[in-house]
């Protein structure tokens, strides 16, 4: 399949379901492909079960299917393996496994969501490759199939055709990424900010939303040291030490940084590292001095200057203010309460 496809050329997306499926891992990629589809993108999407019924999804919904997964002719584009909540008695599903291996034999990238990765694995198509699955179960995962390297805190994994998402959201994460695979980052991330999500949300595998912020390194070498800078925002990232890693002058990993970011390593490295600590201030209860040990700021106070420095507030106030949907929040800023110290 091509890297980059054109947009004169439908892409074709499978998706596999059956009884008990859940609801968003279907929807959540469809609803990606179908705003792409607003974007120039020109994905048709069908609905496959083992016997061509429809079915009904743990949450109740029922989905109406195109076609028995035996009468695919055509080959997929893609490939999507959902999951749901009794995976446990899916793996045993002997027609379930034959539906899942035809139709990745005629498939150009094969994707499963959150627990979809165990019928991939119960079908031996994980085998020798990397793969995560919802944090709650890769453990489980790596037990019951000892040839599958688990990546624990992935939002997706990627390896050959085939590609692996976390929880059911992930599955999102992973469908931005397959049109960005076709359709290119700018699309891509047009269809992120209609949705209103993340291209790459923070979290698991530091996928930090800076890196959309900011152009496309045309240089390798200069995309490597960003990933380097995203994965471990706690490593030391330094301009001598970035440039050590990549072999270079620290004089020309800033000439880098400014000719294709428009920023300085200083700065990227703070923005990286101040999107980690919101992420661990919105999904835990870490002191301070842990969250900045742990997203590269040092200390307590190092992190509150950064914080009061970028977002006008504190980290014990981002804390307090995003913990929540902010669907009881009021609208009147004067009743607001903000952290003084």
């Amino acid at each position: 399949m091509n890297a980059r496809a054109s947009v004169r050329d439908p892409l074709l997306v499978t998706v596999l379901v059956f009884p008990g499926v859940r609801l968003l891992d279907v929807t959540g990629s469809i609803e990606v492909f179908a705003s792409a589809n607003e974007f120039g993108g020109r994905y048709r999407v069908r609905l496959v079960s083992p016997d061509g019924a429809d079915v009904v999804t743990s949450a109740g919904t029922g989905l109406r299917v195109d076609l028995p997964a035996a009468q695919v002719r055509y080959d997929s584009d893609v490939v999507v393996i959902p999951g749901g909540p009794e995976w446990p008695s899916l793996i045993k599903d002997d027609a379930l496994l034959d539906a899942v291996r035809a139709l990745d034999a005629h498939s150009g990238r094969t994707v499963s969501i959150c627990t979809g990765a165990f019928l991939l694995a119960a079908a031996e198509l994980l085998n020798g490759r990397r793969a995560t699955t919802h944090w709650r179960f890769t453990e489980q995962l790596a037990l019951r199939y000892p040839k599958v390297s688990v990546d624990p805190d992935a939002l997706f994994v990627r390896d050959g055709h085939i590609m692996t998402s976390a929880g059911v959201s992930s599955g999102i994460d992973l469908s931005l990424a397959l049109v960005e695979e076709h359709l290119g980052a700018d699309t891509a991330r047009t269809v992120a900010k209609d949705m209103v999500v993340f291209m790459q949300r923070p979290g698991g595998q530091s996928q930090f939303s800076v890196r959309t912020r900011t152009p496309q390194a045309r240089q390798e070498l200069l995309r490597q040291v960003l990933d380097a800078v995203a994965e471990n925002p706690s490593a030391n990232h330094t301009v001598a030490a970035m440039a050590g890693r990549a072999g270079v002058s620290s004089r020309h990993i800033t000439r880098l940084f400014h000719d294709e970011m428009g920023t300085t390593p200083a700065r990227y490295v703070e923005e990286i590292r101040l999107e980690a600590a919101q992420a661990l201030l919105e999904s835990g209860d870490d002191p301070m001095a842990t969250v900045a040990r742990r997203t590269g700021f040092g200390s307590a106070e190092s992190l509150r200057r950064a914080f009061l420095r970028n977002l006008g507030i504190t980290p014990g106030t981002y804390r307090a203010r995003f913990r929540t949907t902010g669907a009881m929040e009021t609208t009147d800023a004067a009743s607001r309460t903000f952290e003084v110290t």
